[in-house]
């Protein structure tokens, strides 16, 4: 049985680098567990730095709401650690995780930019939006960054002759 996706999927499945054969290896789970430890504090940090930047560039936005920590930092563990999940799928599928993962990133920022422009237009200060719009950037390029230099895709495996093999003793070897 011929298992054929229609021309238009496959097309665009090949212009993502979608091709479920991808020559590396998967990151190692450890490493994938500390870029995400990495990353989550990395944004939290990154979230609280930018609060107090903006809270003293734009003095009015000091006390808005969604600068308190516990407003924003709750959301931004969620949205790391989908990120982080989302990293192991992408190396798994794509012969060109980075590629691919960095315009997922691009794609769903803009999509987290959206909440930010509607509270804009219902009249929310437009500099504190600046500012979210701007933390939503840092945490993904924190992110981005640390799942693809942590939890780094291995070369593929390197079948080694003079490696023993299970079962065999070196005395059957030839």
């Amino acid at each position: 049985m011929d298992l054929r996706l229609p021309a238009p999927v496959d097309r665009a499945l090949r212009l993502c680098h979608v091709d479920f054969a991808p020559a590396h290896r998967q990151p190692r789970t450890i490493s994938v567990l500390v870029a995400t430890a990495i990353a989550i504090g990395g944004s939290l940090a990154a979230d609280a730095l930018l609060v107090t930047i903006g809270s003293a560039v734009f003095p009015s936005t000091r006390g808005y709401v969604h600068f308190q920590f516990h407003d924003y930092a709750r959301l931004t563990v969620i949205g790391v650690v989908i990120a982080c999940l989302a990293w192991p799928v992408v190396t798994r599928i794509s012969s060109a995780p980075r590629w691919l993962f960095l315009r997922m990133a691009i794609g769903v920022t803009l999509v987290l930019w959206l909440p930010d422009v509607y509270i804009l237009s219902r009249g929310q200060p437009p500099r504190a939006v600046a500012v979210l719009f701007v933390m939503h950037l840092a945490i993904a390029v924190v992110t981005y960054t640390c799942l693809v230099h942590i939890a780094k895709t291995r070369p593929p495996e390197v079948a080694r002759p003079w490696v023993s093999q299970p079962g065999r003793h070196a005395s059957q070897r030839r």
